[in-house]
């Protein structure tokens, strides 16, 4: 019997063990679930922070002194000025926040938005605007190659090819004009986009180059109303044509011929940088080398003659330390035919083509390439200082566009006028910079546009209107 009671009481043990364990387990459940679904209230001195804490936490995105108000606050990134608040009762509160917004001078950062009502900058945009904003882009681009494989054998509507037109067109001769230099440009654009900076770029080369050829690669501009836009300086003599290019005889036998080839058949990748760009950057390596010559941008102004100028291209930016250039920039360069350096200018573009880097394929490639090749035996070219073709970089081009506000304006307006009247050959506008720019009356653009006019009692808007009227 003894041993039976010894069990009986070992099981009871354990029943009273396991009962104990379940009552834990079931009160550890209840407590887990009263703290999942219970409301914390804070208390009282908890939601007041010290002004100093909130500015200290915020510091990364905004300063504030303690002075100022909150329309004085300055924004990383943007220079920003406060204006003034109206007085009271001139127009409604829609029209005072407008004018109490602060002026932008001179954003270093032009892609960056700014709320209106906050002065803040707007969050990056979501996923699905980037894809959209790809897609659109990638369209624009399929329309572009489209119109690319047009111009691979590209014939005009008599039936002769590019090259029968080029050598024409630069070895016919009349009494009033002979073609003594060579200038090229390219527009790849619509012809809505030709704008009137592009005509003040013509005017200049005519004013500085009377008996000058001008060359515009284009096959907008290659048309009825391209023509007429052209033919005010025709009708004055001057030497200048747009002409549809062939690609398959300009990117022959170089590096470019096998980077289009595999561009057409879909075995490049454009990337986020407009395709156009990127083909205006080969084609005019392309054309000064079959040909030579000057090539610029189409928001350049001439300045002085080119003629003492060979084998050259400009530097944008030098190193203040060093003295030497830290960058070139191809907005404007001068190339014999068949140069060697203008060569290895189209192989890099074959051989690194990035279409996602702003700059890749055009600035930071021709700082590459010399940077390589400058000084090595076999390639004769210089490197101009900036004050050459860049006497402004674009993150300052805004001042030479203002006229004077005061007599301290006035004077540096003056001294930097005369700077660039006696030591630059051009002027590059910066036009991804400034074309939003208005010219004001008494500024540097403004002077300089005026004395290299070639119509200069009628603006350009007017031919290039009237030309629209007469294609209508």
């Amino acid at each position: 019997m003894i041993p039976n009671s010894i069990e009986f009481g070992t099981m009871s043990k354990r029943q009273s063990v396991f009962v104990f364990v379940s009552l834990v387990f079931l009160f550890l459940l209840s407590f887990n679930g009263a703290s999942i679904f219970s409301v914390k209230i804070p208390s009282l001195g908890s939601t007041h922070r010290s002004p100093e804490k909130v500015t200290r936490k915020s510091r990364s995105l905004i300063s504030v002194k303690k002075e100022e108000s909150p329309s004085e606050i300055s924004i990383p990134q943007l220079n920003l000025q406060s204006v003034p608040a109206p007085p009271a009762g001139d127009g409604d509160s829609r029209n005072r926040r407008q004018e109490m917004s602060p002026a932008i001078e001179e954003n270093p950062y032009p892609d960056v938005n700014v709320d209106p009502d906050t002065y803040l900058p707007y969050l990056r945009k979501s996923h699905s605007f980037e894809i959209e904003s790809e897609n659109a882009l990638e369209n624009r681009n399929k329309k572009l190659l489209k119109m690319l494989i047009g111009l691979r054998s590209s014939r005009n509507r008599r039936g002769d090819d590019f090259p029968a037109r080029v050598k024409e067109f630069f070895s016919k001769k009349n009494d009033t004009s002979s073609c003594h230099i060579r200038f090229f440009m390219t527009w790849i654009s619509s012809l809505n986009s030709f704008n009137e900076r592009a005509f003040h770029s013509i005017e200049s080369i005519f004013k500085t180059h009377p008996n000058a050829c001008l060359l515009i690669a284009s096959s907008s501009l290659d048309s009825i109303r391209g023509h007429q836009i052209l033919k005010p300086f025709i009708d004055k003599g001057f030497r200048v044509t747009a002409i549809s290019p062939d690609l398959n005889f300009l990117f022959k036998k170089t590096m470019a011929e096998s980077w289009f080839s595999r561009l057409i058949r879909g075995h490049v990748r454009t990337g986020i940088i407009p395709l156009g760009q990127n083909i205006s950057n080969l084609l005019r390596l392309c054309l000064l080398y079959k040909y030579g010559g000057i090539y610029i941008d189409t928001d350049v102004i001439i300045l002085k003659s080119f003629t003492k100028l060979k084998n050259s291209i400009g530097a944008q930016s030098i190193d203040l330390n060093t003295k030497k250039w830290s960058r070139l920039n191809n907005a404007v360069m001068v190339f014999d035919k068949m140069h060697p350096l203008v060569y290895k200018f189209i192989e890099e573009f074959a051989l690194t083509f990035n279409g996602n880097k702003w700059g890749h394929n055009g600035p930071y490639l021709v700082s590459r390439v010399v940077a390589r090749l400058q000084g090595r035996p076999g390639y004769d070219f210089n490197v101009l200082a900036p004050i050459a073709f860049y006497p402004m970089n674009w993150d300052r081009v805004r001042v030479l566009f203002r006229g004077a506000k005061n007599e301290t304006d006035s004077r540096w307006l003056k001294v930097k006028f005369e700077q660039i009247m006696s030591q630059s050959y051009a002027l590059h506008l910066w036009n991804k910079q400034s074309r939003g720019y208005h010219i004001e009356e008494g500024s540097i653009v403004k002077k300089l546009l005026l004395d290299h006019c070639v119509f200069c009692n009628i603006s350009s808007t007017d031919y290039m209107l009237t030309s629209s009227t007469q294609e209508d």
